[in-house]
């Protein structure tokens, strides 16, 4: 097990959640394309938002499919200018 796995497991058993259901790789990509595409801090807020889908019913992959797209397509920032339309 590694550290990531250890911390997953007692998070999980301290909110009462199976740590089966947890799709580690794919919040780690979300939270990856978020930092890397559109603002760092973004990261864990996109994550957050994406445990609030899932907890109202979305589907985990696909919410997080749809996330890394929009993060894709997100318009790059270049020194705190807005990009022309």
């Amino acid at each position: 097990m590694t550290v990531l796995d250890d911390w997953v497991t007692a998070v999980c058993a301290e909110l009462d959640l199976d740590p089966a259901g947890v799709p580690v790789p794919t919040v780690l990509d979300v939270a990856r394309d978020v930092a890397h595409q559109v603002v760092r801090p973004g990261a864990p807020v996109t994550a957050y938002l994406l445990g609030l889908a899932v907890g109202r019913g979305a589907d985990p992959a696909a919410a997080a499919e749809r996330l890394s797209a929009l993060a894709g397509s997100w318009p790059v920032d270049l020194g705190g200018s807005t990009p022309a339309e």
